[in-house]
C-alpha cells in the first residue's frame, strides 16, 4: 500500500536510533563492534596525516622529486571493497610495531609506482621502466618504506609522547583477486578494517594513490594513546598562571583612598607638597656634579711591523700527523651499475693513461706525481707542487 513501511524499512529506522553517535553499520562496513566514532575516526585521521607527511618528506630525498601525499580519507571497509576498487597486482608493505604499540599496519601501492620508485633510487629517470619487479626491486622498497615509516615512527612517538619503534618492513607482490596467502595480508581478507586513502604525486611521474590499513583494534588503541596524550599536555597550560598572587598584594582602592600619603619635608628639586588628599609627586635630580672629561686617545699602529719578517715557532706542530693519499682517479656510478659488480669487472676512470697522479693531504690537493716501483712497494715521484692561488 502506499504510503505504508515494510517490515525491513522499520527494522532499518529502529537500529539507526540506537546508533548514537557511531557510524552506522551496513553491508560494507560489518556489524557495530567494528564501527568507529567520528571522533575515533577523525583522530586517526589526523594521526596518519602527521605521519605520511613525514613520510613524503623522506621519500623526497630518496628520489630527488617533488612528493605530494594529500588529506587522507579514513573509513571502514571490507576485502571485497578493497578488491573491487584497488588496482591488481600491488605491493603490499607490512610494518609491524615492536615497541610503543601492539600490533601491524599494512601498506599498499600499485605495481607501477613501485617500479617507478625503484627506477629513481637505482639513478634511472623513472621512465626506464621493467616488465616485473624483480628481488632487488623489492629489496629497494623495503628500504624505502623503512626510512619512510622510520621516520613516521619518530613522529608518532612525539605526537603520543611514548617510544615507537618498528621491525624492518617486509613487501610482497599480491594480486588481489587470486588465493589468499593469510602470511602476507593476516586477518585484514576476513575482517573488517580501517582503510586511510591518500593520492600521491612524485613529480610529473606518478600522479596516484597510496592506502594504509589498520585493524580495527590497533585504530581504537592508536585513539586511546592520542587521547591519553592529550590529556596529558592539558596541565602545562596552567604555567602562565603563577603571576596570579601578585593580584592579591596589589592595594585595593578603598583602603588606598583611606590613608594619605605620609608628608616628607621637599627635597632638592622636589615639587611642592600637593593638597591633601593628592598623591605626591617626586622629580628627585643630583645635585650637579664637576666633570672631568677629555677626548679617547688611540695609540698610532706600527706601521714598520712587516708580517714576512715576522719569527713562527711551525716547530710547535712538526710532530702533527697527517693522511697522504695518492688518488689514481675517480669515476661515478648507478647503484645498478654497482650491483652488478663482479670479480674481473674493469672500471673505467676519468685519468688518461700517463697523466699525472694526484697527491692530497688531508683530501686537499697538494702535488702531482709519477708512480714508481720501489722494490716491492709502489710509490709517487713528486713532479708538480701546486701552489695555493
Amino acid at each position: 500500500m502506499d504510503g505504508m513501511l515494510s517490515q525491513e524499512e522499520i527494522n532499518a529506522l529502529l537500529g539507526n536510533m540506537g546508533s548514537g553517535d557511531s557510524v552506522p553499520a551496513d553491508s560494507s562496513t560489518g556489524s557495530s563492534e567494528d564501527a568507529l566514532t567520528p571522533e575515533e575516526i577523525d583522530a586517526i585521521g589526523e594521526i596518519s596525516n602527521i605521519c605520511m607527511g613525514t613520510a613524503a618528506t623522506t621519500l623526497y630525498s630518496l628520489v630527488n622529486q617533488k612528493v605530494t601525499i594529500t588529506t587522507p580519507s579514513v573509513s571502514i571497509s571490507t576485502w571485497d571493497e578493497l578488491v573491487a576498487d584497488y588496482e591488481k597486482p600491488c605491493v603490499f608493505i607490512t610494518i609491524s610495531y615492536k615497541e610503543g604499540i601492539d600490533g601491524n599496519n599494512v601498506l599498499i601501492l600499485r605495481e607501477d609506482d613501485v617500479k617507478v620508485i625503484t627506477d629513481l633510487m637505482m639513478g634511472g629517470d623513472g621512465t626506464n621502466l621493467v616488465d616485473e619487479l624483480s628481488d632487488i626491486h623489492m629489496s629497494a622498497i623495503c628500504e624505502a618504506m623503512n626510512q619512510m615509516m622510520g621516520s613516521s615512527a619518530t613522529s608518532l612517538s612525539s605526537m603520543l609522547n611514548t617510544k615507537i619503534d618498528i621491525s624492518p618492513p617486509s613487501a610482497d607482490l599480491v594480486n588481489l583477486i587470486d588465493k589468499i596467502d593469510e602470511s602476507v595480508v593476516g586477518s585484514f581478507h576476513n575482517s573488517n578494517f580501517v582503510k586511510v586513502y591518500f593520492k600521491m604525486e612524485i613529480g610529473d611521474l606518478v600522479d596516484s594513490s597510496i592506502m594504509q590499513l589498520y585493524p580495527i583494534d590497533l585504530a581504537r588503541d592508536l585513539f586511546g594513546k592520542f587521547v591519553s596524550s592529550q590529556d596529558g599536555e592539558e596541565p602545562t597550560p596552567a604555567a602562565p598562571a603563577t603571576p596570579a598572587p601578585s593580584s592579591a598584594t596589589e592595594p585595593q582602592p578603598a583602603p588606598q583612598a583611606a590613608t594619605p600619603p605620609p608628608m616628607a619635608q621637599p627635597a632638592m628639586g622636589q615639587a611642592a607638597s600637593p593638597p591633601m588628599g593628592q598623591p605626591m609627586a617626586y622629580n628627585y635630580a643630583p645635585p650637579p656634579q664637576d666633570v672631568n672629561a677629555r677626548p679617547v686617545e688611540f695609540q698610532p699602529f706600527n706601521m714598520g711591523i712587516n708580517p714576512i719578517t715576522q719569527q713562527e715557532n711551525i716547530d710547535l706542530i712538526m710532530d702533527v700527523p697527517l693522511e697522504v693519499t695518492v688518488e689514481l682517479g675517480r669515476t661515478s656510478k648507478s647503484i645498478k651499475e654497482i650491483l652488478e659488480f663482479a670479480p674481473g669487472t674493469i672500471i673505467e676512470l676519468d685519468k688518461i693513461a700517463g697523466e699525472p697522479i694526484d697527491v692530497l693531504v688531508n683530501g686537499k690537493l697538494v702535488a702531482k706525481g709519477e708512480v714508481v716501483v720501489i722494490e716491492e712497494s709502489f710509490g709517487i715521484r713528486v713532479t708538480e707542487i701546486i701552489k695555493q692561488q
